[in-house]
């Protein structure tokens, strides 16, 4: 085990300052934090005003409002499958509530499920991993909180990828460390600029969180990237957190966890989970993978929050990776569908670019070229083509020119869609035509 890399003394919170601009999701949510710490109350603690919350849902709601208005609306703008667990994920689930599944278990997971999930991860990811290195959290977010609890200490650094999955910097932000992005650039495909990486890294630096494929852009990071995180949190002693719930939607070639370099596994943890790959969204399923000792600090967290994962659940998890109708793989194949068929048509959209994704469910679309703020365009396909999608400033300041939509409609869903952007880009050929 590294000698300079620790665990988190206790999973406090305290002593942010900030460290850059202020985001779309900072922007939006403040007023929400300044009703939460009002003067003339018993206070709320200071951390929660460090915590931000995510663009998606805000554009979900004001859909949601346009929809009881009478309009129609395509909804591209949450991260979650249209699609349902399988039937025999679903008959597991309903025969061990009925067989009385409804108990306190242990605070790691049901030893079938950890075993399942190591075999799983062998079978497709070619990682050995124990039992003994899994823990089971109730949902990704849950996982991912347990593990920055756990190793992330006020004032420390931590690196995330900008854009990325917000919860990143707001989570790091409410344990008091300080969140330091690294970019992903449409000049570089997206992928990480490990110079940069490099020179960012401080003594005060303990962790590195990515995710691949990335969410907004779709990313899958390649092998040489891999190595050189790999290099450097071996030459920093730095903890790297690898969200790898993207991992089964993958368009081409083989996934490569970071897990498997040599003498990385020690210093990583795997977050993943069911959400996404087994659109199980709502059953609030996921688990991390990592060095006993740090599923050790991470279980005494789970004991003094949320006691234990529903049995039930973890018993239909381990028939959702059996996958025995391979559910999975024509999910995939569904997903690389509509993937290709709707950036071909943003593409063909005046003003818009779209680098084709190499996994995930996202499309990532530049918009920079109809000469309009990428919050303004987002407005305009909501209030009137009816289709919804997020300004990328909702996943960090790289985003500022980009707009993301999900794959999560029917193709001809996506179809009617590229038709309403299409008429409403009127508004703004002229200008790409200049």
């Amino acid at each position: 085990m590294p000698t300079g890399a620790r665990l988190s003394r206790a999973p406090g919170f305290s002593g942010y300052v900030s460290s850059g601009a202020e985001t779309f999701a900072e922007h939006h949510f403040a007023r929400q934090n300044d009703r939460i710490l009002p003067d003339t109350m018993p206070r709320i603690a200071s951390r929660v005003s460090q915590l931000t919350g995510e663009g998606a849902l805000a554009v979900y709601s004001r859909a949601k409002e346009l929809e009881r208005a009478g309009r129609s609306i395509i909804h591209l703008e949450l991260g979650e499958p249209d699609f349902h667990p399988a039937a025999p994920v679903v008959d597991a689930l309903r025969d061990a509530a009925a067989a009385g599944r409804d108990r306190y278990v242990s605070t790691r997971g049901i030893s079938e499920l950890r075993e399942a999930i190591a075999d799983y991860l062998k079978r497709t990811r070619r990682l050995e991993v124990t039992p003994e290195q899994v823990l089971v959290a109730p949902g990704c977010k849950m996982a991912l909180s347990l593990a920055m609890m756990a190793l992330i200490e006020p004032g420390d650094e931590v690196l995330y990828p900008d854009p990325g999955f917000p919860i990143y910097p707001s989570f790091t932000r409410g344990l008091g460390a300080t969140a330091v992005p690294f970019g992903l650039e449409g000049k570089h495909n997206f992928q990480p600029d490990l110079d940069e990486i490099a020179a960012k890294i401080t003594t005060r630096t303990t962790a590195l969180i990515f995710n691949s494929p990335n969410n907004p852009t779709g990313t899958v990071f390649n092998a040489e990237a891999l190595r050189k995180i790999a290099e450097l949190a071996e030459k920093h002693d730095l903890w790297i957190l690898s969200d790898e719930i993207y991992a089964r939607i993958l368009f081409d070639g083989e996934y490569q966890s970071i897990w498997s370099l040599p003498g990385v596994a020690e210093r990583t943890v795997i977050i993943d989970g069911f959400s996404k790959s087994f659109a199980m969204t709502g059953w609030r399923l996921g688990y991390a993978v990592a060095a006993k000792r740090v599923v050790d600090a991470m279980d005494l967290l789970v004991l003094n929050t949320f006691t234990c994962v529903a049995e039930f659940t973890q018993v239909a998890a381990i028939e959702a990776l059996r996958d025995s109708t391979h559910a999975v793989d024509a999910m995939v194949a569904e997903y690389r569908k509509r993937r290709d068929l709707f950036v071909s048509g943003l593409n063909g959209i005046p003003g818009f670019r779209c680098q084709t994704p190499g996994g995930a469910f996202y499309a990532w679309v530049n918009i920079e070229e109809t000469g309009l703020a990428a919050e303004d365009v987002a407005k305009l396909l909501l209030e009137e083509a009816g289709v919804a999608g997020i300004a990328g400033a909702a996943f960090g300041g790289g985003g500022k020119n980009y707009l993301r939509f999900s794959l999560v409609s029917a193709r001809h869903s996506l179809e009617d869609a590229l038709e309403r952007m299409q008429r409403v880009a009127s508004r703004w050929r002229a200008a790409v035509a200049r």
